[in-house]
């Protein structure tokens, strides 16, 4: 039995769907392995800029913080 080619009353594994699909539309294995990991390198590179953002923010609390001044309030 081919690749292609089904088992009458068995159902095609979800891993075979996509390796068909993608072997269907002519994108190969080692392609989207190089997108994958391309996408997956994007990603730790934001949360590396997000953590380096947040320890910044620590060191130097915000101008704006150091602006401001408490206010009175008067109550009825």
């Amino acid at each position: 039995m081919s690749r292609g080619e089904r088992r009458e009353g068995v159902p095609l594994r979800a891993c075979c769907m996509i390796s068909e699909l993608l072997e269907e539309s002519g994108i190969d294995r080692e392609r989207i392995r190089r997108v994958r990991k391309q996408v997956l390198q994007g990603i730790i590179l934001l949360c590396q800029w997000q953590l380096e953002r947040m320890d910044e923010a620590r060191e130097r609390p915000s101008q704006r913080a150091a602006e401001r001044k408490g206010r009175s309030i008067v109550v009825d």
